[in-house]
């Protein structure tokens, strides 16, 4: 049996699972937590992930490894290799103003056909642009600028010239996924001089070995995501954890003038369309705190009414990326006696959560991606009321996978991918189908007040 391993490094944790290389099936388990907050030291990370590799009882018998981990975080870095700041991640929005800078400065045109996104606070060079406004002293020790996955592949080759896959490198806001090249002089600009980016490597092209183990490129954690769920032609992905997101991998290439859809790159060659919102799982939390349940209440009572008799809730708890309202807080609308209940105000939570992602595919599909059904996964997709309610929001069957670390799978279904010369076709099982009567009305309600509320 050959052995690979695959690395998730979230926002929140890092994950480890090692699979036999022919069939798939995990092996052994690990993982260590990370800390809390938007900006990290990336040393944290690099010993998070010893910690994680020793509980899984250690790489001695792994022949590939790869890393995934969370997109866009900056990671810079001084001439001896030592970070300069903490890396700012993903959920960090105090670059909003430099990602409105940059937009105004080119125009938003520009960007998507250059990059094939709009930059918002979370792209790393927006928070490159963020470091040298307030922070002049450190942009001018920068010499390198890795993302995370970059960074962790780095250090387990032992430093030299850092790499990176065309999928991670989407979303910093400096690389082109239509022609597979970076646009340095956008880093220059906003640095004041130029730095080392990675070399970008093709899908199952290795970077060098680890103590004899063969390493994968490494990607971001929806690109990973996209491999380890196996998503296909016409499987649109919708992850519900942190952060909630919309994607598909394929051949539609988009460039969005409006910001909505992302254009980024994926790890087997072709594109990774996506929407992310910053408010997912964690409002599902903050409604349970509010009504003083447990998720299994919680969902009791969201399926206990057909719908939310017209209380929607806008739930932009932490502002938001999708709509670009970074300074937004939450509302409440169409309060009346009869939804004021415990109920509704659960099922309002839920639709409003779901309707933020229905927005998402609803850009997807006019952008030309084919949607026959959603693949739903993330810690929320558990959650029966909102895989239910996903399939009336959504308007197609929503199939929620077997639980697993979905980005950790991908990482090692990369990772054999680089060992054997082919992507392996690992089976699934343990998936249930959802399929609901389409409840458009839903969607429709909620895009309106919205509109209403923040134009």
């Amino acid at each position: 049996m050959r052995l690979v391993a695959g690395i998730d490094s979230s926002t929140q944790s890092v994950k480890v699972t090692i699979r036999d290389a022919d069939s798939g099936d995990e092996v052994r388990s690990g993982r260590a937590p990370h800390p809390d907050g938007t900006q990290v030291d990336p040393r944290v990370w690099w010993d998070a992930m010893q910690s994680a590799l020793d509980s899984a009882g250690g790489v001695d018998d792994v022949e590939a490894l790869a890393v995934g981990a969370q997109q866009h975080g900056m990671v810079a870095l001084d001439p001896a290799g030592e970070p300069v700041f903490d890396a700012l991640l993903w959920n960090d929005t105090r670059s909003a103003a430099d990602a409105e800078d940059l937009v105004r400065q080119r125009g938003a045109q520009w960007w998507a056909e250059h990059t094939g996104s709009l930059p918002v606070a979370s792209f790393t060079v927006t928070k490159l642009a963020w470091l040298a406004r307030e922070h002049p002293e450190l942009a001018a020790r920068v010499e390198q600028v890795m993302l995370p996955h970059d960074y962790l592949t780095w250090r387990l080759r032992g430093g030299g010239d850092a790499t990176t896959d065309r999928g991670d490198a989407s979303g910093t806001g400096y690389f082109s996924p239509t022609g597979n090249e970076y646009l340095p002089d956008l880093v220059e600009d906003v640095v004041g001089r130029p730095v080392r980016l990675p070399r970008v490597l093709g899908p199952s092209e290795s970077p060098g070995e680890a103590g004899g183990m063969l390493l994968g490129p490494g990607t971001g954690d929806n690109m990973a995501a996209a491999l380890g769920v196996g998503a296909g032609p016409g499987d649109v992905v919708v992850s519900i954890g942190t952060s909630g997101t919309v994607f598909a991998s394929g051949e539609v290439a988009t460039a969005d003038p409006t910001g909505i859809i992302a254009g980024f790159a994926d790890a087997r060659g072709g594109y990774l369309p996506l929407v992310c919102t910053l408010n997912a799982s964690r409002v599902l939390d903050a409604a349970c705190g509010v009504l003083g349940v447990d998720y299994a209440e919680l969902d009791r009572l969201a399926l206990s009414v057909p719908d939310a008799a017209g209380l929607v809730l806008l739930p932009y708890l932490e502002g938001e990326r999708t709509p670009n309202l970074p300074d937004a807080t939450g509302s409440l609308h169409g309060i009346t006696r009869a939804n004021s209940t415990p109920a509704h105000y659960a099922r309002a939570a839920v639709e409003g959560m779901l309707c933020g992602l229905g927005a998402g595919l609803t850009a997807l599909v006019d952008a030309g991606v084919a949607c026959r059904r959603v693949l739903l996964v993330g810690g929320g997709a558990q959650s029966d009321a909102v895989a239910r309610i996903a399939a009336e929001v959504f308007g197609v069957p929503v199939v929620v996978p077997e639980p697993g670390e979905y980005v950790a799978a991908g990482a090692a279904r990369q990772a054999a991918w680089a060992l054997t010369g082919d992507l392996p076709q690992w089976g699934s099982s343990g998936a249930r189908v959802v399929e609901a009567s389409p409840r458009p009305e839903i969607l429709d309600h909620h895009t309106d007040v919205r509109a209403r509320t923040w134009g």
